[in-house]
């Protein structure tokens, strides 16, 4: 029996294969790890996005509870936006959540910003490839760079996500999950402003910082970011062996 079943949920644009490196990571530990695909992305590039759609995704990666195999829920940017949303919509479907690079609510005038960036993207010839890769090889290493090509680029993503995501109420969805949330962020993230914010708005919540990583903190710092899910796997070992009654 796996001491957790851990699923990886990638960013914007992505897909499962930017997890790899954190799946053999992991699974060193005796866990049994799953990378999905989001709707509009990777194998389900043909899918259309809705919010709907990546909750039942997530939510069949899951599967049903296993007595004694915690269910731990890892996004990553977009993944993360989706895995506080799911955790606060299916509060039994899982027993904790890692919400990393998402420290910014996806709103307003940032939102309206990243929108227009990428209605110009969409407008290049190649619809934004060369420059998704170039910046790609620009910060990640050519083994991360790989994982993330792999899968493809869903280079017709940004606007219905985007869209999708900017009606969710961040900091509501925080407040009403109530299994552990690991906030982990990039120490050189631009994305983690509002981070101490969606701290405070949870019930029960710990922020953990990465030195030296950015916005794609599982590609830049990969050991460390794999410390911080096995981090939070022993948590939930620790919690679940205090519920167990003593003789």
């Amino acid at each position: 029996m796996p001491r957790a079943r851990v699923v990886l949920v990638h960013g914007i644009r992505t897909s499962a294969s930017m997890w790899r490196g954190q799946a053999v990571r992991l699974a060193r530990h005796d866990l049994d790890v799953v990378a999905v695909d989001l709707p509009g992305h990777g194998a389900r590039i043909d899918e259309p996005f809705s919010l709907a759609a990546a909750m039942r995704v997530i939510g069949d990666a899951l599967g049903p509870p296993a007595p004694g195999t915690p269910r731990l829920l890892v996004g990553l940017s977009l993944g993360g936006y989706l895995g506080i949303e799911f955790a606060a919509r299916h509060p039994d479907a899982l027993d904790g959540l890692v919400a990393a690079s998402c420290g910014t609510r996806p709103r307003g005038p940032a939102l309206r910003g990243y929108q227009a960036l990428a209605r110009l993207i969409g407008r290049l010839p190649d619809r934004g490839r060369w420059m998704n890769d170039a910046v790609a090889r620009m910060f990640l290493s050519p083994s991360a760079v790989e994982d993330v090509v792999a899968g493809g680029v869903a280079l017709d993503a940004m606007q219905p996500t985007l869209a999708a995501v900017g009606e969710l109420d961040v900091l509501a969805s925080i407040a009403a999950v109530r299994v552990p949330i690991w906030f982990v962020n990039g120490r050189l993230d631009h994305f983690r402003v509002e981070e101490r914010r969606m701290l405070r708005a949870a019930r029960d919540a710990r922020l953990v910082h990465v030195e030296r990583a950015t916005h794609l903190v599982s590609l830049v710092r990969p050991d460390e970011f794999a410390g911080a899910v096995l981090g939070a796997v022993a948590e939930l070992e620790r919690r679940a062996a205090a519920r167990r009654p003593t003789r």
